[in-house]
């Protein structure tokens, strides 16, 4: 099956969803240019190192103790007691932490821990279950492959003045989260530029493969290439740089313009990109490198080069409105030390490690006093996913305000103990100061304690600001977005299609960083993940819907040979202009919507090749832009 059989047939998980803004039909019919075109991107196996797996022990009074790998631990407590018909509250699930998740442990743990649990009551033992990593190719679902079909108009400058958008996701047998990514994928169909009239419709599609689900970027990479793909065209329609044509249709910074609000009706507040392009621009030399690679093409039959920059503006909150809540706890011992626990899970992310360091600067003591523990449904309950690039501002806020008042309890002790305001006691170094001296931190909690002060508290935070209707898809579903560009540098053989990244140039958004190694990481995994999506991995299913590529001989994710020399990430300097932790951004989503540069940079090459042959216009390469594809580019 197809996802064309699926949209003729009506064949759908979930009814379709339009979204409309001014008139899409009077835009196009005023356009001096119009364009029709199509493109399909493949679907993307999460291939995280350490499998799906869960181990259950029964424990007495029939209550169920369950270490699953998940990014979800409240979702698996709840299914587990499900299908043991008891309360959530017999059931504990844990998780230290995880060999990776990009999305693929948010509701597919549950099933293995389910199983674990009925067959760990019908024997009456402990029951582990693992996936080896074939079968974990062959049971869990991917990355939606979407379909898009598109008419655009406008005008000499390359503004886009009316877009009829249809965006078909393949969701697989069944729904499962197929709702949520396809309506982000509609929020993100904008990306960084205004659209005054337009007609999104989004149709998910039921077909007869695995479920697909969650995965970093969660639709937003969907709905990002499509519109870039489409400023592409229109740049190449016209014979303008696409950098300028991108720049042309921004929003506008100036947040009371008509030009700052979203097809969903979100006013951008903090567009910073205008300024972020140009300093990239010229910290890329992007014009210089634009002319030498002319010249060079013009020089190499069969090698061609190609360049871009693309921005992403990425939303961040889930867009379902309740999962924007944590709970932390912060213990205090009287040794000094210091315990939190928090809602989220670490799948090497640096989540817990960014905690540690918001409990440690609040409460001023070295980051090696401060541990975090596992994510545990019976320390803080009712968690939301660790997804959406939100653990960090969830949780370490959480675990923040729950530091903050355990230091407002010793505050107001000192400040009792020296005769002065709490206002006028400060934390740093592993000290406490006042204006009549300076006490050490584990010396006044001992005392606390011996005075009865608690040295140990929750904390609880929820997001401001969001609200967000979800049967017109209008509202302020996100708190911020967080902006970033890419240049990136390709050659292509014109002979073989074979492509190599040559060079990425990146500058990111992270606000005032909490860790930067932690997020320059994140920026260049991120980064690679994507470009591995849009350039070698590819899936396939034969006509049964069957997954025909489900080992590493068949399904290339990057590897070390695939990273250029010159890998360059720049974090941009800017506070968040929200109250967010730290004023930081979070990193774990957006960078993978960067690598679209890399495939914006394979069709300025393969538009250089035809034109050597006499051929202009669009370039129709389907992603991932594997060597097959980009010889039928060529040929097209």
């Amino acid at each position: 099956l197809t996802v064309q059989q699926a949209l003729e047939a009506e064949h759908y998980v979930l009814p379709p969803v339009h979204v409309t803004r001014g008139d899409a039909a009077a835009g196009l019919a005023r356009a001096p240019h119009r364009l029709q075109g199509t493109l399909e991107v493949g679907g993307q196996e999460h291939f995280y190192l350490e499998g799906q797996i869960a181990y259950v022990l029964p424990m007495e009074q029939n209550q169920w103790w369950v270490y699953s790998s998940t990014q979800h631990p409240g979702e698996v407590q709840e299914w587990v007691a499900h299908a043991l018909g008891i309360g959530n509250h017999a059931v504990t699930v844990q998780c230290r932490r995880m060999g990776g998740g990009f999305g693929g442990k948010e509701t597919q743990a549950g099933h293995l821990a389910v199983w674990s649990a009925l067959a760990a009551r019908k024997f009456g033992c402990p029951i582990k279950l693992r996936l080896d990593r074939d079968d974990d190719f062959m049971i869990t679902g991917k990355r939606h492959p979407f379909a898009y079909n598109w008419d655009v108009g406008f005008d000499d400058t390359g503004l886009i003045t009316g877009l009829k958008l249809q965006m078909a996701a393949n969701c697989g047998f069944s729904a499962d989260l197929s709702g949520p990514v396809a309506d982000r994928a509609i929020f993100h169909a904008d990306n960084a530029y205004f659209l005054s009239d337009v007609r999104i419709s989004s149709y998910r599609c039921k077909l007869h493969t695995q479920s697909h689900t969650a995965f970093r970027g969660f639709g937003g990479p969907q709905g990002v290439i499509v519109i870039e793909t489409i400023l592409g065209d229109i740049a190449r329609t016209l014979g303008l740089d696409p950098l300028a044509v991108r720049q042309r249709n921004y929003y506008d910074a100036d947040a009371s313009s008509p030009r700052a609000v979203t097809h969903y009706q979100m006013t951008v507040e903090d567009n910073i990109l205008h300024p972020m392009t140009k300093k990239l621009e010229q910290d890329a030399r992007y014009q210089q490198r634009l002319e030498a690679i002319s010249a060079w093409n013009a020089q190499n039959p069969v090698l061609q080069r190609g360049l871009a920059i693309t921005p992403v503006k990425f939303g961040i909150s889930f867009t379902a409105t309740l999962f924007n809540q944590a709970g932390a706890l912060v213990h205090v011992y009287t040794d000094g030390s210091v315990q939190v626990n928090h809602g989220g899970t670490e799948m090497g992310q640096g989540l817990n490690t960014k905690v540690a360091q918001v409990v440690a600067d609040e409460l001023g003591v070295p980051l090696s006093a401060v541990q975090v523990t596992a994510s545990d449904t019976s320390k803080v309950p009712n968690a939301s996913a660790t997804a959406a690039s939100s653990g960090t501002d969830l949780n370490g806020r959480a675990a923040q305000y729950a530091a903050r008042k355990v230091r407002g309890n010793l505050a107001a002790f000192v400040a009792g103990l020296d005769g002065c305001g709490a206002g006028a006691v400060s934390f740093a170094g592993g000290q406490i100061h006042t204006p009549q001296g300076t006490r050490d931190f584990r010396a006044v909690v001992k005392e606390a304690y011996a005075n009865r002060i608690q040295l140990w508290s929750d904390g609880f935070y929820r997001t401001p600001k969001i609200h967000y209707d979800k049967t017109t898809l209008t509202g302020r579903p996100f708190y911020y977005f967080a902006y970033g560009l890419a240049c990136s540098e390709v050659a292509i053989d014109t002979l073989t299609g074979e492509s190599k990244v040559l060079a990425i140039d990146v500058l990111y958004d992270a606000g005032r960083s909490i860790n930067p190694a932690i997020d320059i990481g994140q920026v260049e995994g991120g980064f690679v993940q994507g470009m591995g999506w849009l350039t070698t991995e590819q899936l396939v299913w034969n006509d049964q819907g069957v997954l025909t590529t489900h080992a590493p001989s068949t399904y290339k994710i990057p590897a070390t040979g695939d990273i250029p020399e010159h890998f360059q990430v720049q974090l941009y300097q800017e506070p968040n202009r929200e109250d967010n932790v730290g004023g930081s951004k979070a990193v774990g989503e957006p960078p993978f919507m960067l690598a679209i540069s890399v495939y914006e940079a394979l069709r300025h090459a393969i538009a250089s090749a035809r034109e050597r042959q006499g051929k202009r216009g669009v370039v129709q390469l389907q992603a991932p832009a594997t060597a097959e594809h980009v010889l039928q580019a060529l040929q097209r």
